[in-house]
């Protein structure tokens, strides 16, 4: 199987067990072994999946501020777990492709695998979310129609997306192209990089 069909089953594996409460606020359990890529994977998407739910939830027009207030660090928490994760992956990247003799005439790719993957976790959720509106039994017609629509559009990127993540690890492997991972540096949640945070004059 490759890589980004053996992610894609995770990310719908995440994905579905969260719907069965479907609650940002359940329990989180994951069912991979610690050294395991698949509980790598299996907790990225289950981020991903409490933050989709976090931005539908603060954009209630009748959310009290206080709520919105908590909810909004909750999702800066969550994008900073997230940023984690994706380096956690591309770790995994590294490691395994190590011992990789890189050619001569190897290129960059403009992002990393992790952060390919990141997008086809996203991805797994608009398809998840569109195909639910698109089965809807109290939307219209011009509804399911626009949506069935999109779904299509959604489908077809997955397949590109996948298509693209498989060759660029196996360029990686082959030594046509080489990782070069940068840490994310995000500011907004450093005490020592946030002027508010570090109450800056």
């Amino acid at each position: 199987m490759d890589f980004s069909a053996f992610a894609y089953k995770i990310f719908r594996e995440s994905i579905d067990k969260y719907h069965v409460k479907n609650d940002v606020y359940q329990p989180f359990a994951n069912p991979y072994a610690k050294d395991d890529i698949a509980r790598l994977l299996y907790r990225k998407n289950w981020i991903d999946t409490v933050q989709w739910h976090y931005e539908d939830i603060i954009r209630d027009p009748d959310i009290e501020p206080k709520a919105a207030l908590n909810l909004k660090r909750k999702i800066d928490a969550s994008n900073q777990d997230r940023t984690d994760l994706v380096e956690f992956i591309d770790s995994y990247f590294l490691k395994k492709y190590g011992s990789v003799e890189v050619n001569e005439d190897a290129t960059i790719n403009t992002e990393s695998p992790a952060w390919a993957i990141d997008r086809l976790s996203i991805l797994a959720l608009k398809i998840y979310h569109m195909q639910e509106e698109a089965e809807r039994t109290d939307a219209s017609a011009e509804h399911l129609k626009k949506c069935r629509d999109k779904l299509n559009v959604l489908l077809e990127q997955r397949k590109d997306l996948s298509i693209a993540i498989d060759q660029l690890l196996a360029d990686i492997e082959s030594g046509d192209k080489f990782m070069k991972v940068y840490k994310q540096m995000k500011m907004y949640n450093d005490e020592e990089l946030n002027p508010v945070l570090r109450k800056a004059p």
